[in-house]
């Protein structure tokens, strides 16, 4: 049940990325990610309100919001503030660099997770898990190569650092979520880390966008602003939940969220009308060919 969710979570998780390059194409970042924020925070304030006064209605339901202890809101701050950190590297770097090069770039997030499982819980990988490694390291030397087509220098942009910046906070928080699951209410931590990335938001913007907006890029509303945080919501909700099952390995969960490449990859090319699409593709396939040999490894 849970690896299924893991595909439902990545399946919207690729619409997130579509929306998300949408909204902040020739627009302010910065606001775009805070509304980003507080609408994530409304749409899961109806369970919260339920939950509060009525209840009977949710509970014994992965919908009901239990109140946590101010221990437990202190956990999820720091969450907030990965994911955060994560979130302001990505959306800068996907303002500015092709889908089809922030999609696979992304996907590289499992091997980070890997790693991480080996540094700190003292995971050793096996041969198909070093396959897997490998194999993604070869993919993403031939993205740069593809990048360099489009004059993007791997070395150099610092888009495609802010990229990497962002994966590797994504890969920490992943390995933090699994930790969160298995002790809070999932859908209690997904509202108050909303929350929380919501009001530190409004304290980036006030601060740091405010008062240069008339210098910088504008910001304009667009409806897909919202869908921003509709399918990230969705992806998740469901991606929580599936953490919670005791079984639930955030290697594999990890791993099959960034199959959510397939869809931003589509959505660049049909959307975004991108180029370099063949070699684009090749180390697509190769790195859905890691992911493969990095789930025999964790199988």
């Amino acid at each position: 049940m849970w690896l299924a969710l893991a595909f439902v979570s990545a399946f919207f998780l690729g619409c997130y990325d579509i929306c998300k390059k949408k909204s902040v194409h020739e627009n302010a970042v910065i606001p775009v990610l805070f509304l980003n924020t507080f609408f994530c925070a409304i749409l899961l304030s109806p369970l919260v309100l339920i939950s509060a006064f009525s209840p009977n209605i949710l509970v014994g339901t992965i919908g009901y919001v239990p109140s946590v202890s101010p221990e437990t809101h202190g956990y999820i701050f720091i969450k907030s503030i990965i994911v955060l950190s994560s979130w302001i590297f990505g959306y800068f770097a996907i303002k500015h660099l092709p889908l089809t090069i922030t999609g696979p770039i992304n996907a590289t997030r499992p091997v980070m997770t890997l790693v991480g499982a080996l540094l700190i819980f003292g995971e050793r990988l096996n041969l198909y898990q070093w396959i897997g490694v490998i194999i993604t390291i070869i993919s993403f030397f031939l993205l740069s190569l593809s990048g360099k087509k489009e004059g993007i220098n791997f070395h150099k942009n610092k888009w495609i650092l802010f990229m990497v910046l962002a994966s590797i906070a994504g890969a920490v928080s992943g390995l933090y979520d699994k930790f969160l699951m298995q002790q809070f209410s999932s859908t209690a931590v997904q509202f108050w880390f909303n929350s929380y990335q919501c009001l530190l938001m409004l304290a980036v913007m006030i601060v740091l966008w405010y008062p240069k907006r008339t210098t910088t890029t504008p910001f304009k509303w667009k409806w897909s602003i919202i869908l921003v945080s509709v399918f990230l919501t969705i992806a998740d909700f469901v991606y929580f939940y599936a953490l919670t099952d005791s079984d639930a390995m955030i290697s594999i969960v990890s791993m099959v969220r960034r199959s959510s490449v397939l869809v931003s990859f589509a959505g660049g090319v049909i959307f975004f009308h991108e180029k370099n699409l063949k070699g684009k593709a090749i180390d697509l396939v190769l790195i859905i060919v890691a992911m493969f040999f990095l789930y025999l490894g964790t199988k």
